[in-house]
C-alpha cells in the first residue's frame, strides 16, 4: 500500500488548508468572497489517466469530509492518498452517476477499503429494467457498484426525488435534480443527480455529466430560480453537455473544469478522437457571458478556500 507516496508524487501542486504548509506552491485560489466560508474546495487533478474524471474534495471548519463523485479507477490511489491525509474519515460522499469516470475510484475504495471509513453515501439508484435497456455494456459494472453499495454496514442513501437538504457543518446539499428514467437519450448522463452546495459567504453548482435534455427537464422544475451559484461545475467535462440556453438561464463567476487538456483544448493527443467534442464551443459561451474565472483540473491540484 504506498497510497501516500502516490498522493504525493502526483500532485505537482499541494495545499490541504495548512496541513502541509511549504510542502509545495499553493494553487491559485478562486475566492470570490473575503468573509471566512465554512469549506474548503478542492478539485481533484488527473494523474494516472488520460481519460476524463470528476472529483471534489470539500472539507468543512470542523474537520467533516465530504467527497463529489472521486474520478476514475486509476485514481484511487491517489484519492485514498488525499484522504488520508484528511483523517481518512468521510462524512459524506455523492455520486451524481454511475459512469466510471465518476464512480471508479468509490468502486475500487469499496473493493478493499484499506482504513477509509465512509459514513454516509448519497445516489439516485437506477432500475435495472433502465440500466438494461439504455446502457447493457455498461450493466456488470453497474450491477457490481450496486451490490457493494447495498452491502456496506450502512448502505447508501437511494435518493428518489429532488429537494432533500443536508446539513454538514452549516454547508448545506441541496439535491436540484435525481435520475429521470423518462431520458433514454444520453441516458446515464441525463440523470446525473445535481447538487447545490453553499454556506453564508460561497456556493458551488455541481451538474455531473448532464446534457441538454436533463438541463431543459431542471429548467422546468421548482428550482430553476436555484442555481444562482459562486462557481458551476461544467456539465459533462465541459462539452455536449447542457445547452448554452441554460447557461444563460442563471448568474456564476467561474467555472471548474474536470477537464483534461486533450479535451479542453478538443486536440488529438493521447489518442482520441475528438472531432465531436465541443468543449471549444462551451469555453466561447463563457467568452460571451463575461466569465473570466476557470480552473481546469488539467493543470493540477486547485484549492478554493
Amino acid at each position: 500500500m504506498f497510497y501516500r507516496r502516490d498522493f504525493l508524487k502526483g500532485s505537482a501542486i499541494l495545499a490541504v488548508a495548512g496541513i502541509f504548509p511549504g510542502l509545495f506552491e499553493v494553487a491559485s485560489a478562486a475566492s470570490v468572497a473575503s468573509t471566512p466560508s465554512d469549506f474548503t474546495l478542492w478539485q481533484l487533478p488527473l494523474h494516472q489517466s488520460p481519460a476524463q474524471g470528476n472529483s471534489y474534495v470539500f472539507r468543512t471548519t470542523k474537520g467533516k469530509v465530504i467527497v463529489m463523485d472521486g474520478g476514475v479507477p486509476d485514481e484511487a490511489g491517489y484519492l485514498r492518498g488525499f484522504l488520508a491525509a484528511l483523517g481518512n474519515e468521510v462524512e459524506a460522499w455523492f455520486l451524481s452517476h454511475p459512469h466510471t469516470d465518476h464512480i471508479g475510484a468509490l468502486h475500487e475504495i469499496l473493493k478493499k477499503p484499506d482504513g477509509i471509513k465512509i459514513n454516509s453515501i448519497y445516489h439516485s439508484e437506477f432500475s435495472k429494467e433502465f440500466y438494461e435497456k439504455v446502457e447493457p455494456q455498461a450493466m456488470p459494472r453497474t450491477i457490481d457498484f450496486y451490490d457493494r453499495l447495498k452491502k456496506r454496514e450502512n448502505p447508501a442513501t437511494n435518493i428518489q426525488e429532488p429537494g432533500l437538504v443536508i446539513d454538514i457543518d452549516n454547508v448545506k446539499f441541496k439535491i436540484l435534480a435525481v435520475k429521470n428514467e423518462e431520458l433514454t437519450v444520453n441516458a446515464y448522463n441525463n440523470s446525473s443527480m445535481v447538487i447545490r452546495v453553499w454556506d453564508s459567504v460561497r456556493s458551488v453548482l455541481f451538474l455531473g455529466d448532464a446534457g441538454a435534455e436533463e438541463g431543459d427537464k431542471i429548467l422546468l422544475s421548482p428550482f430553476r430560480n436555484e442555481l444562482d451559484s459562486d462557481f458551476v461545475q461544467m456539465a459533462h467535462h465541459g462539452q455536449r453537455g447542457v445547452r448554452k440556453e441554460f447557461y444563460q438561464s442563471f448568474k456564476f463567476k467561474a467555472c471548474l473544469w474536470p477537464t483534461p487538456l486533450w479535451l479542453y483544448n478538443n486536440d488529438q493527443g493521447k489518442g482520441f478522437n475528438t472531432a465531436n467534442f465541443e468543449t471549444v464551443k462551451t469555453r466561447e459561451w463563457m467568452k460571451e457571458a463575461g466569465i473570466q474565472k476557470h480552473f481546469v483540473s488539467a493543470d493540477g491540484l486547485y484549492v478554493i478556500d
